[in-house]
């Protein structure tokens, strides 16, 4: 008997394997390029999450956290926010990044076709997505809890915290749960920033938390930041574990599982 299990359980996970593919999609005329992976060990639908990338772009690097988040058996869709074959490196990645928190009408408007492939992909639980970003798309999910967007909540590593002129968050105006996870000493995101933040969302009665992780500047989830936090930007081991660890209780609280 313990024969026949053990071949059974091997059978069934040779045959289970994360499904990964490339996404072309449109937004006001413009090609996106996006990367959709799944387990395919799990049936039905099932709870789906939006990643968004930080200033280069989609990489590999927003690749390999949506194989880890499908590996948990989450539906993923890594959305696209500059365009198929738009990848800048510093510093023009700066200056790519500029042009949409310039001008966040046309942020939210990428944002949302993100999110609208996620929700008509067949595996989607269309009542149970939710978002996260890193850097540049920390900023991003922010603004979707900000425009309204109908998923259950979002997940900010080491985002830009500050609304646009004219768009925070109004009352009664975020449904999305919030979970800001940031770097205690980020010189990217000052005080004045992290304050206003919090008075933001206090004011327009969102549901919100804010994880702070000693010691990590900006990037603190990213090898390919470095290790030298004196140039403002580096690795946190601790801090990458531990906010990927608070993202999954989030998950399990919104979710339900």
């Amino acid at each position: 008997m313990k024969t026949l299990l053990l071949s059974l359980m091997t059978a069934a996970s040779a045959s289970a394997a994360l499904v990964e593919k490339t996404v072309e999609y449109q937004q006001d005329g413009v090609t996106l390029e996006g990367f959709h992976v799944f387990d395919d060990a799990v049936t039905g639908k099932r709870p789906s999450v939006l990643v968004i990338h930080q200033w280069t772009g989609l990489t590999d690097y927003e690749k390999e956290r949506s194989r880890q988040l499908a590996q948990l058996g989450y539906n993923v869709f890594a959305a696209d926010i500059y365009g198929k074959g738009v990848r800048p490196v510093p510093p023009a990645a700066g200056q790519e990044a500029g042009k949409y928190k310039g001008n966040r009408e046309l942020y939210r408007a990428r944002l949302k076709a993100g999110l609208d492939e996620l929700k008509k992909d067949e595996h989607t639980d269309t009542t149970k997505i939710a978002a996260i970003g890193y850097c540049f798309g920390g900023t991003g999910v922010l603004e979707l809890a900000r425009a309204g967007a109908d998923i259950a909540g979002v997940v900010s590593f080491h985002g830009g915290l500050d609304a646009a002129d004219g768009m925070a968050a109004t009352k009664g105006n975020v449904t999305a749960k919030i979970l800001v996870c940031h770097g205690a000493v980020d010189p990217n995101v000052p005080t004045e920033q992290v304050l206003a933040f919090g008075k933001e969302m206090t004011e327009a009665g969102a549901d919100w938390q804010f994880v702070a992780y000693g010691g990590a500047v900006h990037a603190f989830t990213q090898k390919m930041a470095g290790n030298d936090p004196s140039k403002g930007v580096a690795y946190n081991e601790k801090a990458d574990k531990r906010s990927w660890e608070a993202m999954k209780a989030f998950f399990a609280e919104i979710f339900g599982k």
